[in-house]
């Protein structure tokens, strides 16, 4: 039987002794995937991410990635920030970004070659940013950002990707950009794990989703899991549809916890 791409057991991270995530646990299948993670403010979304990949102290709870530990897996897996939390002041250009996701392959002592500078430009004129390839980051705007740390993942050539809200602030050419990718790259066997503000997106763009406010509250099918009771449980409000604006989104829940800046 194949190991799951993401399997996460008992998972509970804690700040200043109150809890941001609490006994979390779910599996993904491998194969191709694309699960939504979406809950309120606060509700550890991004803390789950962190966690997963080593970047948060986990205090109790194991990860398994393909049925193996993040040592063993890490040059599979790519992980796209949120922007909000990149210094885009740092003096580099888009194509320099773009050829960082070659390094891991490469190992300390490589340099990338004609090899690694040819997949570079395919990304690029996949994500639609050849153009702007020699461009300093911070003269970009939000969403050839977002598409510059999509480009950097794809070309990893990553088994699994993790990303932390690739949709905030940019426009909609540029979403519906990302998604197509998305799509072709599930279709193609990748696992991707997508923290999500926008309810009213959910159920076209994921195949399955993952509620959660500090614990899980529900996760599975998307048919299944994103009802109008799940989200009332997860954002502690009345629905009467399971399909909601993004205003909706930032309702605060019980058992919310804030999270720590840039977290």
């Amino acid at each position: 039987m194949t190991a799951p791409a993401i399997d996460v057991r008992d998972l509970t991270v804690t700040y200043r002794d109150k809890p941001a995530l609490e006994h979390v646990g779910f599996a993904v299948p491998d194969g191709g995937s694309l699960v939504g993670i979406v809950g309120p403010n606060g509700a550890g979304k991004s803390t789950l991410l962190k966690a997963m990949l080593g970047l948060a102290k986990r205090s109790t709870g194991s990860v398994h990635f393909f049925g193996e530990l993040l040592i063993l897996r890490r040059k599979e897996i790519a992980y796209v920030p949120q922007r909000a939390s990149v210094d885009w002041d740092f003096p580099t250009t888009l194509r320099d970004v773009v050829t960082m996701g070659t390094y891991g392959r490469l190992g300390w002592f490589r340099r990338p070659g004609p090899a690694e500078r040819e997949a570079c430009e395919k990304v690029l004129g996949r994500v639609g940013l050849s153009e702007f390839a020699a461009r300093p980051i911070g003269q970009l705007s939000g969403g050839q950002q977002q598409r510059t740390f999509l480009a950097r993942a794809l070309v990893q050539n990553a088994k699994l990707l993790v990303m932390d809200e690739p949709f905030q602030g940019i426009d909609a050419p540029t979403e519906e950009t990302i998604i197509g990718i998305l799509r072709e790259l599930k279709a193609a066997g990748t696992t991707i794990l997508v923290v999500h503000h926008d309810l009213s997106t959910v159920a076209d763009y994921f195949d399955r989703v993952l509620m959660l406010n500090v614990r899980l509250v529900a996760f599975g099918p998307t048919a299944e899991a994103f009802t109008t009771e799940s989200i009332a449980a997860t954002y502690g409000a009345r629905i009467t549809s399971p399909v909601l604006g993004p205003a909706s989104a930032s309702v605060a829940g019980p058992g919310r916890v804030p999270e720590p800046s840039g977290v």
